[in-house]
């Protein structure tokens, strides 16, 4: 003869209760992360390649990160390197238009105009740090702030705080691009024209291409020009030419970098979205499917509900009343 216990009753139809809870419950937080399981021990086998996919995309996103970081940085010294040759180029049509005009009163006001405008880009700020001031971004590299500040220093070159550590920037796995540039390179050329003119108005002979140019005394450059001030100023010219096409030069190589550097971006991104979808393929689940768990689970739940619900009514105690 079978025992029938009603304790035992009770307890198989908890446990199928607590089971179909369970169940909803997984389906519930299935359905809010469209994810398999919500750590890397749900996951059983498949957890191993989820931990190296996971760890694949952080090194991309951060790849992707400094990636960001160097695009904006480029941005900041192409803009920067065009506000140099805005004052070096605008220099160089001051005094051709002056010759043009037979006249050169205000010549040294508007050299003075330019060459602030050229040490305005020298000392361009990106996020709190100067950009051409290598490995010492927080002093501005470009020292003189008028032309008279050029021929107080005893050189060109003292009128440069900047050092000569260029930024490098790693952009992917195996890929390390300088991206940096130094006010006393990019700069200099036109510094020291700006210096010259500033040192012939001074009084002091200045030499240009092995030619020597003396002037009749200080203030010079001013009024009528004589064929010797004429022919200095030419040869400035030709001077601020040269280091306005050098300026180019650095201007175009800015230019390839960031190229390189967006090439690279689009790449990552693209295999950023590649990541994600096979992540998504390990370890999403489907919504739909997820659902019908639900509604199974629910169905579970009511179904062991009204079983404890009718043992109440079948218990033998019931029975020998």
């Amino acid at each position: 003869m079978t025992r029938v216990a009603t304790h035992g009753n009770y307890q198989s139809a908890l446990l199928s209760l607590m089971n179909a809870q369970g169940r909803a419950q997984q389906a519930q937080e299935r359905i809010d992360s469209e994810k398999i399981a919500t750590d890397m021990s749900g996951y059983g086998r498949g957890a191993e390649q989820l931990t190296s996919l996971t760890s694949t995309q952080a090194r991309l996103e951060g790849f992707i990160s400094t990636g960001e970081a160097v695009k904006a940085r480029l941005s900041a010294q192409d803009l920067a390197m065009s506000r140099i040759y805005e004052g070096g180029n605008a220099a160089r049509e001051a005094i051709a238009n002056s010759l043009a005009a037979g006249r050169i009163d205000n010549l040294m006001v508007e050299l003075g105009l330019n060459y602030q405008t050229v040490q305005g880009g020298l000392n361009a700020e990106h996020q709190g740090s100067y950009l051409f001031a290598g490995g010492q971004s927080d002093i501005a590299p470009a020292t003189a702030s008028t032309m008279a500040d050029l021929t107080a220093a005893p050189s060109t070159a003292a009128t440069f705080a900047n050092d000569t550590l260029k930024q490098k920037s790693r952009i992917d796995e195996k890929t390390t691009v300088e991206t940096g540039f130094l006010a006393s390179e990019i700069g200099g050329p036109l510094t020291e024209v700006f210096r010259n003119i500033q040192a012939f108005q001074n009084g002091a002979a200045v030499t240009v291409g092995g030619v020597t140019y003396t002037p009749a005394g200080a203030g010079t450059l001013t009024g009528q020009p004589d064929a010797n001030v004429t022919a200095f100023l030419k040869a400035q010219m030709g001077e601020l030419d040269k280091a306005n096409a050098g300026l180019t030069n650095q201007t175009a190589k800015n230019g390839l970098i960031q190229n390189h550097v967006e090439t690279a971006l689009d790449a990552q991104e693209n295999q950023k979205t590649a990541l994600q979808k096979m992540m998504q393929d390990k370890s999403g689940y489907d919504p739909a499917r997820a659902i019908t768990d639900l509604q199974m689970a629910q169905v579970a739940i009511e179904a062991s509900a009204q079983i404890i619900n009718s043992l109440k009514s079948t218990s033998l105690l019931n029975l020998l009343r």
